[in-house]
């Protein structure tokens, strides 16, 4: 396939428009890096943001339909080259920094062809090659340039666009509808939660009692070769090595860890009111920033696990906290945590409760693992498909 650089399809703009506001500039309105990673489209309607903008911004950096923005700085080399095209514009509306805008020369290439290719595994991983950068990864101009374009007649880029218009449409109709369904699963999942939460908390619903006479705090003692127990946010509380590793910060002294022990409640201090409690599936050990806990005769550990989650969805957890910092409530202290103050459910129909939401929520986590598997499945065949026609492996008619 002969392929020629991106310089001899397009001009190449890497925007340097901030988000600051001038009085002595002219308001306009930003297209700004979440607008271009999410929608992949830009109309003229979208709500965008407002700032100011010199006359030579405006000119260099205003949008036109047929335009192209990429996503040329990001956290990732995966987010690098994120492509949207402008279908519609109007005079106000200005590309943002983070961003690159392509401008095609429309007689040497269909701007949707050159939209669709950006979109292909060919483009992707060049930008995954060719970034640079440690904390913040970033392609250059030059880099930019080079881009290895494959070169068809008009007529062919127009074929091309057209049927992935088409395919493409179909496929990312049907993850839409995938996504609206997890969403309404999520929803209903959380309606359990509120509901449960509602019961422990409204006035003159039964008999209150303190956290602290249901759960006792435990301090066991560590054993060689334990691994780490991490409770995460949807509720499962296990071994960190069996579900992922990525994204802790390991501590180099593990002084104040504590043992953890099969069926033991967990609640993390700074994140339990996000919902990281829950019932310990193994052995292993915790940092000190985890409430470690068995129940006492007046409660069951399933239990609780369910009731924090709860007044974590209904917000009591964030309500109650004395202490609060950005991102996360502070419950370290044992003294807090068991103050806090629940109307209380008999054994017996606590474990009934406990019963009912882990049949009712597996089976939801069961549509939405499901849900997840075609959406993937979805997304493996939009790329290959779209990889395959824009590099000539698939000829469309």
């Amino acid at each position: 396939m002969k392929t020629a650089p991106l310089w001899s399809f397009a001009d190449i703009r890497p925007s340097n428009v901030d988000k600051k506001s001038d009085p002595n500039e002219i308001p306009v309105r930003l297209v700004n890096y979440t607008d271009v990673y999410y929608q992949k489209i830009i109309t003229s309607e979208l709500a965008l943001m407002g700032a100011t903008a010199s006359d030579e911004h405006i000119a260099r950096f205003g949008l036109r339909a047929s335009d192209i923005i990429i996503t040329k700085d990001s956290e990732t080399p995966d987010d690098i080259g994120i492509p949207a095209i402008v279908e519609s514009s109007t005079e106000d509306m200005v590309c943002a920094y983070h961003l690159s805008l392509l401008r095609p020369y429309c007689e040497r290439i269909h701007p949707k062809f050159l939209y669709w290719y950006l979109e292909s595994d060919a483009a992707k991983g060049y930008w995954l090659n060719s970034a640079f950068g440690v904390t913040r990864v970033s392609i250059s101009l030059g880099t930019v340039s080079r881009l290895p374009v494959p070169e068809f007649d008009r007529e062919t880029q127009i074929a091309i666009a057209g049927y992935l218009d088409r395919e493409v449409g179909e496929i990312d109709s049907m993850i839409d509808k995938l996504d609206r369904l997890k969403a309404q699963l999520s929803t209903l999942h959380r309606t359990y939660l509120v509901g449960l939460g509602k019961r422990l908390t409204e006035a003159e619903a039964g008999d209150v009692i303190k956290v602290g006479l249901m759960l006792t705090k435990q301090s066991r003692d560590l054993r060689e070769g334990d691994g780490v127990v991490t409770a995460f946010r949807d509720g499962q509380v296990a071994l960190r090595s069996r579900r992922r590793e990525d994204g802790f910060t390991m501590s180099f002294s593990e002084h104040g860890y504590q043992g953890v022990e099969p069926g033991d409640f967990v609640f993390h201090g700074l994140d339990g009111f996000a919902g990281a409690v829950g019932v310990s599936e193994d052995r292993g050990k915790a940092s000190p920033v985890y409430h470690v806990c068995t129940a006492t005769p007046l409660a069951s550990e399933r239990f609780m696990a369910w009731a924090l989650r709860a007044l974590s969805a209904n917000g009591f957890l964030e309500a109650y906290a004395s202490s609060v910092r950005q991102r996360s409530i502070d419950f370290r202290n044992w003294t807090t945590f068991a103050g806090l103050p629940m109307n209380y459910v008999p054994l017996d129909e606590q474990l009934h409760v406990a019963d009912h939401l882990d049949d009712v929520t597996g089976r939801i986590d069961a549509m939405l693992a499901k849900v997840a598997e075609l959406k993937s499945l979805l997304l493996k065949r939009r790329s290959a498909l779209i990889t395959d026609v824009v590099t000539g492996r698939k000829e469309v008619a």
